[in-house]
């Protein structure tokens, strides 16, 4: 029993092809990239696989299980509905799509085709650091959480003077980026988000080519009446790095990048419990091995179509109160998927 899978684009994805390979249950069967070069070194790597030039060609003469969508941003809509429409489990890279009604169109088609698995490749939620950290929230060892923030800082701002996201049209940090902080305060709090407000800027990147945003903040309301901050800072003057505080009712956590801080007293002279668990500390292919199982076993992937949709929700909101000027209702769903069966290849 084993899964026959195809990988589109060969930037991340190249690292997504390794995973598939290295899968005991899968067989990589056919990857493409526009850029011959890529190619090439594909076909080095993978011999026996089919190489193709367009995401199209792949998708239609390809015999597949699982599709890996990792082309440019503004190609996932198109690829992931057609891969869907064909039958086969899609796991995109994030963000799922750029435009609102895109995530519509996404949410619409896994409605109609119950049986078939998304997920997208939120991975800081394989971080041991951050998994460690939702195994003490759920335990209950930071009390009761009432604040938590998250900032995506990139570093990277060539990324859009230089790059190609900076050639897509009212690009979104948020979706490009803090989705990452976005899914993680989800997946830590266990609580949606009820509203947002949000403000943002292009200083960082004044004077370039890219025309859009490079800066953007939000405040977040939980149903359960938490508060969060989240960012996603493109422009800053510092490697990338996922900064994260949530504070409880008896601990406070800070990610650091050598180690966590885990505060458990408010005593002028206390230490914090240093936490030393990697971080990240995962592959960029950490969460295919999840997803694979729920496709051949019915189990429930690390992140899952619910959770993929509800990111997406949150960061369109969340562009939707910066754009307008006012704050944002941010929808929540919960996308129940048939009752699944053990695949069969």
């Amino acid at each position: 029993m084993s899964l026959r899978a195809g990988v589109i684009g060969l930037g991340v994805g190249f690292q997504h092809a390794v995973g598939l390979a290295q899968h005991p249950d899968c067989d990589l069967v056919a990857v493409c990239d526009r850029d011959s070069a890529k190619r090439a070194e594909a076909r080095t790597r993978f011999p026996e696989v089919k190489i193709f030039e367009t995401a199209e060609a792949l998708l239609e003469e390809s015999e597949l299980d699982l599709v890996c969508v990792a082309s440019y941003d503004d190609d996932h809509a198109d690829q992931i509905l057609r891969a869907l429409s064909l039958g086969r489990h899609v796991f995109a890279e994030k963000p799922l799509c750029v435009r609102p009604e895109e995530t519509d169109e996404i949410r619409a088609a896994l409605e109609r085709h119950r049986h078939l698995r998304l997920s997208s490749n939120t991975v800081l939620r394989a971080s041991p650091r951050f998994a460690g950290l939702k195994g003490e929230i759920d335990a209950g060892h930071l009390g009761r959480i009432y604040a938590i923030e998250g900032d995506y800082n990139y570093g990277r701002l060539e990324k859009l003077t230089e790059g190609w996201r900076g050639q897509i049209p009212h690009y979104s940090v948020m979706l490009g980026g803090g989705i990452h902080m976005a899914d993680l305060l989800l997946w830590l709090t266990g609580q949606p988000v009820r509203e947002v407000v949000a403000l943002g800027n292009g200083l960082a990147s004044a004077g370039s080519g890219f025309s859009g945003r490079d800066y953007a903040i939000a405040l977040l309301q939980f149903d359960d009446g938490t508060i969060g901050k989240l960012s996603a800072n493109f422009g800053c003057v510092e490697p990338h790095f996922h900064r994260l505080l949530v504070y409880g009712t008896e601990a406070t956590f800070e990610n650091r990048r050598d180690r966590g801080h885990l505060w458990r007293s408010r005593a002028a002279d206390a230490l914090p419990e240093e936490v030393a668990t990697p971080y990240p500390g995962v592959e960029k292919h950490a969460l295919l091995p999840s997803f694979v199982a729920a496709i051949l076993h019915g189990s429930k992937p690390l992140v899952d179509e619910t959770d993929v949709l509800n990111a997406m929700l949150l960061c369109h909101a969340i562009d939707r109160a910066i754009d307008s000027g006012y704050p944002a209702a941010v929808e929540s769903l919960q996308l129940e998927r048939a009752t699944l069966e053990p695949h069969h290849a």
